[in-house]
């Protein structure tokens, strides 16, 4: 438990640290993901102590209610994340799960503690929506939520027709949706980041999330484009440009 009363076992699902681990590599999943999404990851990147970040809401946390604002959810992250601070903290955020990881290591560095590396996967560089944009949120009712996801790639079409996932997991989509759209409407360019960052997006992603974010921070700012869409990492995980630019952030 943390000075701020947050136990880390309970935010981090943490993989056994390899004997040759220099670094602390912290995933963050996307809007209606889960720490799942990383379980495999450990077993591929021997230099780093995998940790995926566990929402409430779902999973383990599932009888908890779901967070409705992003900011705080990223505070009660850095909480979390501060005792690992002894070794290079990275962070990797896929779509909604860049911007938890933008505004937790905004959080930390406030606080003095520098985060090595950011990794914003399923985003791009790219302006911030018009105002006019955003009047309204998408509709979330079943039908809509659901050829959504399947759209986005990240869902299999017989899984979400299924009507246990329904039940238990269109809820907490939906709310992180909502909670999405209120930090894009609210979004603010500081404070400024100071260390690198790195976007991944997939060639064929027309549904990345867009942020100027060559603007959010003083380091330096490269984008790479890899094959695939949306969830390009599902069956090709950017465990190469991980090691590679944790190695040098």
């Amino acid at each position: 438990m943390t000075a701020s009363g947050v136990d880390p076992r309970i935010w981090l699902r943490s993989g056994a640290a390899p004997a040759g681990a220099r670094r602390q590599l912290i995933c963050f999943p996307h809007a209606g993901g889960s720490a799942t999404m990383f379980r495999d990851w450990q077993a591929h990147l021997p230099d780093s102590v995998v940790h995926a970040v566990r929402y409430p809401g779902r999973a383990e946390r599932i009888d908890e209610p779901a967070p409705d604002d992003l900011v705080q959810l990223a505070a009660r992250i850095a909480a979390a994340v501060r005792p690992l601070a002894g070794s290079p903290l990275v962070f990797f955020g896929h779509s909604m799960g860049a911007a938890v990881a933008l505004e937790t290591a905004r959080h930390l560095e406030t606080d003095g503690i520098p985060v090595a590396h950011l990794f914003a996967s399923g985003s791009r560089n790219a302006p911030l929506p018009e105002p006019e944009e955003l009047t309204e949120e998408e509709p979330d009712d079943d039908p809509t939520t659901i050829a959504r996801l399947i759209s986005l790639g990240g869902t299999d079409p017989e899984v979400a027709a299924d009507p246990f996932f329904q039940e238990l997991v269109l809820p907490y989509i939906r709310s992180d949706g909502r909670m999405f759209h209120a930090y894009i409407r609210a979004f603010r360019v500081e404070p400024l980041l100071r260390c690198p960052v790195t976007t991944i997006v997939g060639r064929e992603d027309v549904d990345a999330d867009c942020r100027p974010w060559p603007e959010l921070t003083r380091g330096p700012f490269h984008e790479e484009v890899v094959a695939g869409d949306h969830f390009y990492l599902t069956s090709d995980p950017p465990f190469g440009l991980l090691r590679a630019g944790a190695a040098v952030g």
